[in-house]
């Protein structure tokens, strides 16, 4: 468990632990006995005696508390039912480093939510195997780190780019549409903070131009998810899906346009809900809590 971000008078606090009888209690008597308001509260319990989920947003009426007594005094509950649980800030901006290819949508588009206030993440920069987005990322004033990937070069490239996260104190990696796969130890080392988009109503599509194939085969609907990258490629626990209704009638031009669309709407989400801690993993499924 770490120190949380923001030793502010709000916080949230996630948690899991095996269901049982008493839990919902015992939080909120920790929270009364803190001065806690609830400001908002999710649960969701697993049928037949799973696992319990649960997020709790609250405040601490100045002057507040010590970080380090509610962590303490929360420790107590904890281990009376066994919980994995965080306690963070809850006005703190988690620090996200965005990787892109040659398709600039994605990328484009949480640009702009980040810049109007609309996503809750403090950009630490944009990391590319190609130069193309070097001036858009630089008229947002954010650094541009250009690592080209060959097969020669990909370790280094890796290395550089794991230094790059740890340099910045980055917490979470977005890849908004980037095209290279990446090596076994690299989706290890950030398993649970990198987050990936692809077109996941075309699963019989693979390779280039999926949206092509898809219309040679007439399809109907076109969508996008959003997953936590695992060693596992796109394997990863599903945290959103989105999905637009095409026709005969959409041209190929027309289907990739729709479907970066779903894509850019459904990877904003993805980032948005974990930036506000309302995605708690459950072995290789998600649940978000909203």
């Amino acid at each position: 468990m770490s120190k949380p971000e923001s030793a502010g008078l709000e916080f949230i606090l996630t948690l899991s632990c095996p269901d049982k009888p008493g839990i919902v209690y015992a939080v909120s008597s920790f929270l009364v006995q803190h001065s806690g308001n609830i400001i908002d509260s999710q649960q969701y319990g697993e049928p037949d005696g799973g696992l319990f989920f649960m997020r709790v947003h609250f405040s601490v009426p100045p002057p507040g508390r010590p970080v380090a007594e509610l962590e303490r005094d929360f420790s107590w509950v904890a281990e009376s039912f066994h919980m994995s649980w965080r306690l963070h800030g809850a006005t703190s901006r988690i620090r996200t480093l965005l990787m892109v290819s040659q398709l600039g949508h994605c990328l484009n588009d949480l640009l702009f939510r980040w810049r109007s206030g609309s996503l809750p993440i403090d950009i630490t920069g944009v990391v590319s195997n190609h130069d193309t987005y070097r001036d858009l990322t630089e008229s947002y004033k954010l650094p541009f780190h250009y690592l080209p990937v060959t097969q020669d070069s990909k370790p280094a490239a890796e290395a550089t780019l794991l230094s790059l996260i740890d340099e910045t104190q980055t917490r979470l990696v977005v890849l908004a549409r980037y095209m290279q796969i990446l090596s076994p130890e690299v989706c290890k080392r950030v398993e649970g903070r990198m987050i990936n988009i692809h077109h996941s109503f075309l699963p019989s599509f693979k390779g280039a131009r999926p949206y092509h194939q898809a219309y040679t085969k007439g399809v109907k609907l076109v969508g996008a998810t959003a997953h936590y990258v695992t060693p596992d490629l796109d394997e990863g626990p599903i945290i959103e899906q989105g999905l637009v209704r095409v026709d005969h009638s959409y041209t190929p031009e027309r289907l990739v346009e729709a479907g970066r669309d779903v894509e850019a709407q459904v990877l904003a989400r993805a980032v948005s809900w974990h930036a506000e801690h309302r995605v708690l993993l459950n072995g290789d499924r998600t649940v978000v809590l909203m």
